[in-house]
């Protein structure tokens, strides 16, 4: 089958949550507005998460996984579900479910007017030091990018393939995707999504990576924004090739 969209999930010790990720998005298939498949990101795990991810993807013809030999941190697991996908769109959605596969129909609706739709977390779900963390984070965030996001670590974004491919990814740029899309001069918006509490597992992020962590990734992104390579080709006799 030809897919249109390419769901990544990174997975870091998540076994307790697959199984619901597993009917979650397979439930999400069935409505989604575009030719979507699924593509888990093991990012090393230590737990039973490979087994139950090869299990999954056996049952189902849309799903498919990369195991890293060593974990490498979620910025480089959406790294490496950028350079593997080939659908024209490319997503990605957290495995411990806090928000909703259903609206990345949302989401979809205003792809094709814009190179990275994100959502924005509504009412969140999360402890009061982990809200009050990420809101200062963000505005650092938009102190250094002028991105003007109000919630870049929602784990529900759309991009367009092409544009994603070319995002070169560190560790800590996946709170930085709006900001490198508009370094190619890509067109940003953000939607409202809903949000749920964790039902299982443990969050991987503690006060340091929501917090002061972000705070040096600003200053890589500065030095990136320096050194951006962007251009456009106005003409080319590749063209009457």
């Amino acid at each position: 089958m030809t897919y249109q969209f390419t769901i990544i999930v990174p997975v870091y010790n998540e076994e307790e949550n697959l199984e619901r990720v597993e009917k979650e998005l397979s439930n999400y298939l069935k409505i989604a507005t575009v030719s979507t498949a699924i593509l888990f990101v093991n990012d090393g795990s230590s737990d039973n998460s490979q087994a139950l991810i090869e299990t999954i993807c056996k049952r189902n013809e849309a799903f498919e996984y990369i195991l890293f030999k060593e974990n490498r941190g979620l910025s480089a697991a959406i790294k490496a579900g950028f350079d593997a996908v080939d659908t024209e769109l490319v997503g990605y959605i957290d495995s411990d479910l806090q928000t909703a596969p259903e609206d990345f129909n949302i989401l979809l609706e205003h792809i094709g007017q814009h190179e990275l739709v994100t959502g924005v977390r509504s009412n969140r779900k999360d402890s009061f030091v982990k809200n009050m963390s990420s809101k200062i984070a963000n505005g650092i965030r938009r102190a250094f990018t002028h991105d003007g996001m109000d919630d870049t670590g929602c784990p529900l974004k759309v991009i367009k393939t092409d544009y994603a491919k070319r995002i070169p990814m560190f560790r800590g740029l996946h709170r930085f995707l709006p900001a490198m899309i508009m370094l190619q001069n890509g067109r940003v918006t953000q939607i409202t999504v809903q949000h749920f509490p964790r039902m299982a597992g443990t969050a991987k992020f503690g006060l340091w990576n929501r917090l002061l962590g972000p705070l040096m990734d600003c200053f890589a992104y500065l030095w990136m924004k320096k050194k951006y390579i962007n251009y456009d080709i106005l003409k080319s006799s590749k063209e009457n090739v």
